[in-house]
């Protein structure tokens, strides 16, 4: 008989088409594609972009009922008018100026003396360049002797000079003269040519491209192409006003300077400004560089730094972000990495377009869920909600920073919101992380204490509804607090229970907190309860309700006749799921957020200070 062959173990291997293996392949290949698509993809951007510009000029003629086509030569026949008009005052202005350089020789002769004579006299310098040259000689003098042998050190041979005559043919003339300008003519004609095409068929493209995002949801893709358009329309008619009110202010401020062709730089200093960071330094060069040529002195040159160094910071520090607002949606760190990016990708061109494409990326990333990271990374959302980021504050146990974040919510909010919806939900945050284990009792006790803190921090805050708050003397300065709060479990339903005590006092109502410890089956007969009319007990998540069922049955035989509400944070807009178990912690009363509490608490107080007090209340 034979014996069957041994099992062989089967090894499972691991699947590599995993969705971040898939999307790093996607991503790979995508860069990939837009580097060596740049002959059609960069005139294919570029033609976007015009076309966005000139596409609120197209719908105006289209109101005029000339049709279609009309409209879009007409506003291609303006924009070819306008960038040749540009490009031969350049020309023209350019050549004014060569023709007056000789002029300036002089002017540059004395001022490059002047900085070669200060070197020279300078003793450190000098010494420096001795030293220099000393080095150099006895490293290149061996050099010399080898090449030219022993025998004969200093003898230098003849070269011989033949001449030759060539001759040049005419169409190679036209090619070294006409061939540097091919290429942007080239770009230029490929650009118009798309423009034209985007134009005439924006209506199919924007289809065809809806058909490919995903036809299934429509109103989706719809909105992110009209979030787009807007955005990048914002952005290139705010940028164009800017830039030329910028030109105009350069180009008046050289004029008082005295600074020749200002118009020229005035205009070089606009169209140079839309490349981002070194657009401005790139303009300012020239009318600097003529600056030291025009002056025999160095007042001219000191005047245009101020201008530039002055202007542009006014502007592109506090004139943009005040009218470009949030339009762009794009964060600080996203402009410069972009910039990068584009200007590796696409040279000169991929920095002029970065900001308008990362725009365009970063709206569509906010409409597909595969693509969110890139709106987490680049654009101008803050990264975490503001009860993430308290959560994370509380976990550092870092109140102060928790404050200063809080000073911006309250700017538009009033405390009692922020208590409910920021602080409350960042205790729920906590507590689904004390549900799944990973948050033990000390940091359970150190996010207590940091709400703590926060509320010292923000003692001097006044809610607004608590202006009006009418409440009976009865409750008003009494030495005993009439309200308790029973913290349900732990130091975090202990935490939110503070937040009820503050503001209760802020309408005027003293409490007292008491955690569960004190409230246990062992320890409730020692609890104080001079003074109390109303009980509260707090849970940020009841669970199975059974601990608050026992809690309200303690309390009631401790104090029998002191009303009890529970306060359920987690169960707002859930009650019908959890209304069994509500109904089984036998409370007199149920809320779900902090304003709905105080809201029963005062109704309570007026209540019961009229059922005190009823010949008051008859008189009133």
């Amino acid at each position: 008989m034979h014996e069957p062959a041994p099992h062989r173990a089967v090894t499972v291997k691991p699947d590599t088409l995993t969705p971040k293996f898939m999307v790093t392949m996607i991503s790979g290949v995508a860069v990939a594609g837009l580097y060596f698509g740049r002959p059609v993809l960069l005139p294919l951007a570029l033609a976007v972009l015009i076309s966005f510009a000139l596409a609120p000029l197209v719908g105006l003629l289209k109101r005029t009922r000339l049709g279609n086509v009309v409209p879009v030569l007409i506003s291609l026949l303006l924009a070819v008018v306008v960038m040749s008009s540009l490009a031969a005052f350049m020309g023209s202005q350019l050549a004014k100026l060569a023709a007056e350089l000789p002029h300036y020789q002089t002017n540059l002769g004395q001022k490059i003396h002047s900085v070669v004579g200060t070197a020279v006299h300078n003793d450190t310098l000098t010494r420096f360049s001795k030293t220099v040259e000393n080095l150099a000689e006895q490293v290149t003098s061996g050099n010399r002797v080898e090449e030219t042998g022993s025998g004969e050190p200093n003898q230098i041979k003849p070269i011989p000079v033949v001449i030759q005559r060539t001759s040049v043919a005419p169409w190679e003339v036209a090619q070294t003269v006409l061939g540097p300008l091919l290429e942007p003519l080239g770009l230029i004609a490929l650009v118009l040519v798309f423009v034209g095409f985007i134009l005439l068929q924006k209506d199919d493209l924007r289809d065809r491209f809806v058909r490919l995002a995903g036809s299934r949801d429509m109103q989706r893709t719809t909105v992110a192409l009209d979030e787009a358009a807007t955005r990048l329309s914002r952005y290139l008619f705010l940028q164009t006003c800017i830039n030329t009110c910028f030109g105009l202010m350069i180009g008046g401020g050289l004029w008082l300077i005295g600074i020749p062709n200002a118009g020229l730089w005035a205009l070089m200093s606009m169209l140079l400004r839309f490349v981002p960071y070194l657009g401005v330094p790139l303009a300012f060069l020239f009318p600097f560089t003529l600056a030291m040529a025009v002056d025999p002195g160095w007042s001219k040159m000191l005047w245009v730094l101020l201008l530039y160094g002055g202007l542009e910071p006014i502007i592109g520090q506090a004139v943009e972000p005040f009218l470009y607002g949030r339009s762009m949606g794009l964060s600080a760190v996203a402009v410069v990495v972009a910039a990068v990016f584009w200007t590796w990708l696409w040279g000169a061109m991929g920095l002029l377009l970065s900001t308008p494409l990362t725009m365009c990326f970063v709206v569509f990333s906010r409409h597909v869920d595969s693509l969110k990271f890139l709106d987490v990374m680049l654009g101008d959302q803050p990264a975490l909600r503001f009860e993430e980021s308290l959560y994370l504050r509380m976990l550092a146990e870092d109140p102060d920073e928790a404050a200063d974040e809080a000073e911006d919510f309250l700017r538009a909010n009033s405390l009692s919101a922020y208590y409910d919806e920021v602080a409350a939900r960042a205790l729920m945050l906590a507590q689904t992380d004390v549900n799944r284990g990973v948050l033990d009792p000390l940091r359970q006790t150190r996010i207590r204490d940091a709400i703590k803190g926060l509320i010292v921090n923000l003692a001097d805050r006044k809610d607004d509804a608590a202006l009006g708050a009418d409440l009976p003397k009865t409750w008003r300065d009494v030495p005993s607090p009439p309200v308790l709060c029973v913290a349900g479990r732990g130091p975090l339903d202990e935490a939110a229970a503070l937040l009820l005590v503050d503001m209760l006092s802020k309408y005027g109502i003293t409490s007292r907190v008491v955690s569960s410890d004190e409230t246990s089956a062992t320890n409730i007969g020692e609890l104080s309860c001079d003074g109390v009319r109303l009980t509260c007990v707090s849970y940020l998540e009841p669970s199975t309700f059974k601990n608050a069922r026992y809690q309200v049955r303690r309390l009631r035989k401790h104090m029998p006749d002191v009303p009890v509400m529970a306060l359920f944070w987690g169960t707002a807009g859930a009650n019908a799921r959890h209304l069994d178990g509500i109904e089984a912690t036998e409370c007199d009363m149920i809320t779900t957020g902090l304003k709905e509490t105080v809201q029963h608490v005062l109704a309570f107080a007026r209540r019961a200070g009229a059922a005190a007090h009823p010949m008051d209340q008859a008189a009133k």
